[in-house]
């Protein structure tokens, strides 16, 4: 989710994010022509230099004459407590208050007058702070960025004046029930761990938030062995080293004592979560298992088995010649008015799983047809199967990143996450590599006989209950 609030004529925004599954490389602009291996073979190289107190910069040239330059730090809500939950949300309203230096209307005039675009999002394991603009303002982006990450204003005013703002939007946030259900979802999937928190926090938190909170969480996240410089677009890798090296070199690398942030580990537990209304229109229901973090080998295979159960809405064409088989069940039964499956990939854990949206008559159905699915993809999943579904896997990531903020934002998540930044042909060959019993092998140690974690919010009463879904989770052979 990436719900974008702007101000100052559309050119100063805010963006809340939710972890998704980091993309691939775009293809430059001008080689819509080139075969897909000729882009294989011409996908721009990401370079990446380390400063002295250990911020990692990393760019790459794809030919625009625009840019998007942001900070991606390794801070979220599996890094906050129970208490300071929703600092790193807080900290983004902050973010376009001003700086020390610049008060907020001279920030959005700077922004305006430069024609860009300034962002941020938080998510549970990432922060992030960017701006599009054009590519001969990359220096003054990069000093902008410098300003709002390390000198934002927060005077005890500032953080009062922002903090009816935040409660507006958690209450709002709320008439959003996919994140609702989502987020209920891994509260319940991760129970008891930090991430099963929000990133937005609960709005207790948001009224009791001091400025020293806010103070102590930079202290000890935004270190700069914890943050990604990234560029895409008609950048110089050189002028963006030497900016970083002017404006960001200053930002601290040593911590007090053993004040390290480490994440946690977060166990996962099979159990359900229900909250009924019936006087709700439509009931949201989210259903998961716990898959491969981003360093796992098994994140491939998953990648696939998640494109093969596809996406459905009711306003798509296609009727019953949709590729997905679960899409054509929808169809020919009135399952739902939409599903979506997902991976959502953290350090070390992830959340496969299926979100849908029906009336409550179809829950019971379209619960059994998607379990079905995943019995599917553990034991009869075919060649041509696999073949349909590497090839939308390869489109849909080439298509996703069709410009400079995603390319810009695969490079963050991607440093951050692995280190470096993975070539195209790299994942081309890892998607090739999977074989329809590999797919079933690891579609078996994630989903089969395995405890899922299931989310329900509305007119839920035909829902089973969990006993019977989990059941669901194997097939009895004779």
């Amino acid at each position: 989710m990436a719900a974008s609030v702007c101000r100052a004529g559309g050119l100063v925004g805010r963006a809340v994010g939710r972890v998704r599954t980091p993309a691939l490389l775009c293809l430059r602009r001008g080689q819509s022509g080139l075969s897909y291996a000729q882009c294989l073979r011409s996908s721009p190289e990401t370079q990446l230099t380390t400063l002295d107190n250990g911020l990692r910069v990393a760019s790459q040239e794809t030919g625009h004459p625009t840019c998007t330059v942001g900070v991606w730090i390794n801070a979220g809500s599996r890094y906050e407590t129970e208490r300071n939950n929703g600092c790193g949300f807080f900290l983004e309203h902050m973010a376009f208050k001003g700086t020390k230096k610049l008060p907020q209307a001279a920030l959005e005039q700077e922004v305006e007058s430069m024609g860009a675009h300034l962002s941020a999002y938080t998510s549970r394991e990432m922060s992030a702070y960017y701006m599009k603009a054009l590519s001969q303002d990359l220096p003054r982006a990069v000093e902008l960025l410098s300003e709002v990450v390390g000198s934002a204003a927060l005077g005890d005013s500032d953080v009062e004046r922002q903090r009816a703002v935040v409660l507006r939007e958690l209450e709002e946030a709320e008439s959003g029930l996919q994140e609702v259900c989502l987020d209920l979802l891994h509260a319940t999937a991760y129970q008891g761990t930090p991430l099963g928190q929000s990133p937005l926090g609960p709005s207790d938190n948001a009224r009791t938030l001091t400025r020293q909170d806010l103070l102590e969480y930079i202290s000890c996240h935004y270190k700069a062995p914890r943050m990604v410089l990234a560029a895409a677009g008609g950048v110089s890798h050189s002028e963006l080293v030497a900016a970083a090296r002017q404006h960001l070199s200053g930002v601290g690398f040593e911590y007090d004592g053993d004040a390290v942030p480490v994440a946690a580990p977060c166990r996962f537990t099979g159990s359900d979560v229900r909250v009924r209304d019936d006087a709700m229109p439509l009931a949201h229901v989210a259903i998961a298992v716990e898959g491969a973090g981003w360093e796992s080998p098994d994140i491939v295979p998953l990648m696939i088995a998640r494109t093969l159960i596809g996406n459905y809405d009711v306003t798509y064409g296609g009727d019953k010649n949709l590729s997905s088989r679960l899409s054509q069940l929808a169809v020919q039964h009135g399952l739902c008015h939409s599903f979506q499956s997902f991976n959502t990939c953290y350090s070390d854990t992830a959340l496969f799983g299926i979100h849908f949206v029906t009336d409550k008559h179809h829950i019971e159905d379209m619960l059994h047809f998607a379990q079905a699915q995943w019995m599917m993809l553990c034991t009869t999943v075919t060649e041509s199967d696999v073949a349909r579904a590497k090839n939308l896997l390869k489109t849909s990531l080439l298509a996703q990143l069709d410009g400079t903020t995603p390319v810009c934002d695969d490079i963050g998540r991607q440093i951050l996450s692995y280190g470096r930044h993975i070539p195209l042909a790299e994942w081309d060959a890892r998607i090739d590599a999977v074989t329809p019993k590999l797919l079933r092998d690891v579609c078996s140690k994630y989903i089969y006989d395995k405890c899922p974690a299931l989310a329900a919010v509305g007119p839920i009463e035909q829902l089973p209950d969990y006993n019977r879904i989990r059941s669901a989770m194997y097939w009895l052979r004779f």
